[in-house]
């Protein structure tokens, strides 16, 4: 009975194989590209997201049911082209062989070398995700193309005109030996991550993201994982609440809080959970004064989530949580084209909550009380490492408190997601939040063989022929200076 299936997954695998020994033959073949091609590919990209602008906010729009056209233009086309403009500007310099000291130093002093080379890893997959569909398949180029690799990439079956749209663009710019992309469902997934890539880049689900490590381990392929997880907000004593409720709520709003680092839950001081409802309240109607038609408010990709966070609530609910529905203009939901969901607050939220438990990605935000800074501390560690922490207050002592007591991919303080566009900054997760990091040169480094290379003196001197045989007084008086505390 599963034979039909297993053919058609081989053929699958059989069709990538092909694309990628083409890669990596053209890399054997024309070797570590140098700088002026680099720089070529970057703008190569540029020019693609520039020239696509409009059609790829029309793709989007059309695989979420809505989207506003200005969101997709700053999340996934200007979110695309400050990474690639920021490696074509400084690929110059992190391509330089870095000069490391010798050991010991006597050797150095004498004319041996220690160097780092940076090598392109060759075939670099990426298999992106569908909520930033077009930022999270160009963003990671910027590391991919800088450090000298090819790639292939798999964009997400739940986009489906965008994919369809990102294989068009790069066709017209790459060659397939350069870049390609190859679209599909969730057999090509499969088939994609079990290829013998040089560098396998995964962003989604951490449930996913086990079966692919699983296939990328039978080859030995390493990996970068980029997923989620609960990404914890804390407001201290003394936040100025207004402030950290709009930031808190253009973050979960973005794209409807679909978002591996949309604020996931909020740790509040028990005598200002009422005022920073208040606050999230108003912060809503400021942006949003209506929902329902309003192009600006991004709907749930499919009605698969969309089920999913409806689940959420009414799970809530039946175990004795308050929701508080944000919905300036009190617009009725039960009958709509598309898949929206207001923002909606889930006050005193309990464990045993599948809210609690899930990532949401979506438009949710439970708001948990705490007494000590040390109860708000404590709670975020006996859960899974998350992708981000977010601070909000004016204690310096209890930022770095906080800071140093709890493990996270990343920070923003005093406001959301923010870290995510340094480009000087590493980006990865922790744990089941992820591993490996890239964005600037840490991209750079991600995706390139740090090669070590030692340039020994031409000629043999005393203290080198000491450390062979025959062994005398010589290698007994080095070892006694070296066997020691």
């Amino acid at each position: 009975m599963n034979a039909p299936a297993n053919l058609g997954q081989e053929a699958a695998k059989a069709g990538l194989e092909i694309i990628l020994q083409r890669q990596k033959a053209a890399h054997l073949r024309d070797g570590a590209p140098p700088l002026e091609r680099r720089i070529d590919w970057l703008n190569r990209c540029i020019a693609l997201l520039v020239d696509h602008q409009s059609q790829i906010a029309q793709a989007v729009s059309d695989d979420f049911g809505v989207r506003s056209r200005d969101a997709t233009a700053l999340t996934d086309v200007a979110g695309s082209i400050g990474p690639l403009k920021y490696a074509r500007d400084h690929v110059g310099k992190w391509m330089k062989t870095e000069k490391r000291r010798t050991t010991p130093a006597l050797l150095g002093l004498f004319g041996a070398k220690a160097e780092v080379r940076w090598q392109p890893k060759g075939v670099v997959g990426v298999i992106s995700p569908w909520n930033f569909p077009v930022n999270l398949t160009f963003a990671p180029l910027a590391g991919v193309l800088s450090a000298g690799n090819r790639a292939m990439i798999k964009p997400s079956e739940y986009t489906p005109a965008t994919s369809d749209l990102l294989k068009a663009m790069f066709a017209k710019s790459f060659d397939e030996d350069e870049i390609a992309v190859v679209t599909g469902g969730p057999e090509i997934g499969q088939a994609f991550s079990g290829l013998a890539f040089d560098h396998l880049l995964f962003t989604g689900a951490t449930s996913v993201a086990r079966h692919v490590m699983r296939a990328a381990a039978e080859n030995l392929v390493p990996v970068t994982l980029e997923l989620g997880g609960k990404s914890p907000v804390i407001l201290s004593r003394g936040a100025d609440l207004d402030t950290a409720a709009a930031r808190v709520m253009a973050g979960k709003t973005l794209n409807a809080g679909q978002i591996c680092l949309a604020p996931d839950y909020v740790l509040a001081p028990a005598e200002d959970v009422d005022r920073f409802v208040e606050a999230a309240r108003a912060a809503v109607a400021r942006s949003f004064p209506t929902l329902r038609d309003n192009p600006d408010y991004t709907a749930l990709v499919a009605q698969r989530h969309y089920d999913r966070v409806k689940d959420y609530v009414d799970d809530a609910k039946a175990k004795g949580a308050k929701v508080v529905e944000l919905n300036p203009a009190g617009e009725d939901f039960s009958q709509q084209q598309q898949r929206r969901i207001p923002p909606t607050l889930i006050l005193k939220p309990t464990d045993d909550m599948t809210v609690m438990q899930d990532e949401i990605f979506g438009p949710l935000l439970p708001v948990k009380a705490y007494d000590r800074i040390e109860d708000a501390i404590d709670y975020v560690n006996r859960h899974d490492r998350p992708l981000a922490l977010y601070w909000f207050g004016t204690d310096e002592a209890e930022r770095e408190r906080v800071l140093a007591a709890t493990t996270s991919g990343g920070a923003t303080v005093n406001d959301v997601i923010f870290h995510v566009a340094q480009e000087d900054l590493p980006f990865g997760g922790v744990g089941p939040a992820g591993m490996g990091a890239y964005h600037g040169y840490d991209g750079f480094r991600e995706f390139s063989h740090r090669k070590a290379v030692f340039h020994q003196l031409k000629k043999d001197i005393g203290p080198m022929l000491a450390l062979r045989p025959p062994y005398g007084e010589g290698i007994r008086k080095y070892l006694a200076g070296q066997i020691k505390r």
